[in-house]
């Protein structure tokens, strides 16, 4: 029997591009340049611990310099390594100009179990990394600004800041070299949960418009929507409590390292996170069924599958057996080529990683704003708006007076109007309207060109041809 060959990461991210790239009108050499990647630095650096020194080997991968900074997120992982770095890279650089965050594609990785090892060793290595990266300008507010992956946090994030401001003292901008920080240390509010609540407004937009549900054969709202979410990460985890708290759906699986749970009348997000953090997993959770398959649970049935760990998980063994009409990529490259293939022959509408996870980086995009303003948000105006409200509501008070019982102010409205939005709401705002935007962008061409079937194309589509009008107006 021939094995089925399965496309890498890389390859995937490289078809996709070229199907897109096949239908725009680039000359050859701009679309060999905007698809290679720039540069990928490779670094092994030694660090004394327990008694003997260990060598780790770290990754910083350039892919499109057409914009700077750079951005993209530093990865702790054992299966890291140069290919995977790169195609992260690049779906940065396509995931960036889709939502117009002014910055090229990079990405980071470290080959680690964090879990080996304790805390003060962790910093002792991340700061070690930091400095190989740092002293060859690959960590540089003005030229490459890492931020949180899997297996890193605001914690890492923390480290990464002061080890090049101890580098870079004179440096005002030194917070700026990285994002997704703790809010105490140049952070921005909504930075943690970023992801998950893009994925939340991208099916907000999706389900806005009739057109595109139909499609996915889907009717009504978001609300009562079954949902299966793979990886309770902090993308999976963050995603599936907005939609079920916030938008009614209810999520009817969970699917971790050992195993699943299902249960159609919903699953308490929240009760099963605590779960894990206590126990590690989800086997034994008291108030759902668990099944030690968790690749039956991805192919049950339900209207949207969120994949939220790794690449790859929907692939050309199990493609056919899946059963969810719509598919939104919480995860980076979580559907191969080939399953994408096989997906969109049955009608399945997937919304693509480059859109559906961009929450965090057009987040980190703020932060990045905020450390080179050297300001919090709505500091200067919140107050000012407050006021101007003021004089609205006390108008009002004046007329309900004067109108006796015949109108009166609804409950609460006072209070409401006048309180003037703080950083988080304003981050809200924009990550809301970064996605609303975003989406419309990759629809129209979705919805106008006879040539394009899915929208993961027509992001490619919307993104190719920014990057490019980059390199023109650069002179390539």
């Amino acid at each position: 029997m021939t094995a089925i060959k399965e496309p890498s990461f890389r390859e995937s991210v490289d078809l996709m591009f070229n199907r897109a790239a096949s239908l725009m009108d680039l000359p050859p050499g701009l679309e060999e340049k905007i698809r290679v990647c720039n540069a990928t630095y490779t670094v092994r650096f030694g660090v004394r611990l327990r008694g003997d020194i260990h060598t780790f080997t770290g990754y910083r991968s350039v892919h499109s310099e057409h914009m700077e900074p750079v951005k993209g997120g530093i990865r702790y992982a054992l299966a890291v390594n140069q290919d995977e770095v790169e195609a992260l890279a690049a779906l940065m650089t396509y995931k960036c100009a889709l939502v117009e965050t002014p910055f090229g594609g990079s990405k980071g990785g470290l080959c680690i179990d964090p879990r080996q090892y304790e805390e003060h060793e962790l910093e002792q290595i991340t700061r070690r990394f930091a400095y190989e990266l740092a002293k060859r300008d690959l960590i540089n507010p003005s030229q490459n600004v890492p931020a949180p992956d899997m297996g890193t946090g605001e914690r890492e994030m923390a480290w990464i800041s002061d080890q090049y401001a101890r580098m870079n003292t004179t440096d005002i901008n030194s917070r700026a070299c990285v994002t997704g920080k703790p809010l105490n240390a140049g952070g921005i509010a909504g930075r943690v949960e970023a992801t998950g609540r893009g994925i939340q407004y991208a099916l907000r937009e999706f389900f806005r418009h009739p057109e595109d549900m139909q499609k996915a054969g889907l009717t009504g709202k978001l609300d009562g929507k079954r949902v299966v979410v793979q990886g309770l990460g902090n993308v999976g985890y963050h995603a599936a409590k907005f939609l079920s708290e916030e938008d009614g759906a209810r999520i009817v699986g969970i699917i971790e390292w050992d195993g699943a749970l299902c249960n159609p009348d919903g699953i308490d997000v929240e009760s099963v996170r605590q779960w894990i953090v206590k126990h590690g997993g989800v086997s034994d959770y008291p108030d759902a069924t668990h099944s030690a398959e968790g690749g039956e649970v991805l192919e049950a049935e339900c209207d949207i599958l969120v994949p939220a760990a790794l690449e790859g998980v929907i692939n050309l063994s199990n493609a056919e057996r899946i059963k969810a009409p719509l598919i939104i990529e919480a995860a980076n490259g979580p559907v191969t080529a080939g399953a994408d293939e096989i997906l969109r022959k049955k009608g399945v509408v997937i919304i693509p990683d480059m859109y559906a996870n961009a929450g965090g980086v057009t987040v980190s995009y703020f932060e990045w704003v905020k450390n080179l303003s050297h300001i919090r948000f709505g500091r200067m105006q919140r107050r000012q708006e407050e006021a101007r409200h003021e004089l609205i509501v006390s108008e009002l008070e004046r007329l309900d007076r004067y109108l006796d019982d015949a109108w009166s102010m609804s409950p609460n409205f006072k209070a409401k109007y006048l309180r003037g939005a703080d950083e988080l709401e304003l981050v809200r705002s924009g990550l809301d309207d970064t996605m609303r935007i975003a989406y419309q962008s990759m629809r129209e061409v979705w919805h106008s060109r006879d040539d394009v079937e899915d929208l993961r194309t027509a992001a490619y589509i919307v993104a190719i041809d920014r990057v490019s009008k980059s390199y023109r107006a650069k002179g390539l």
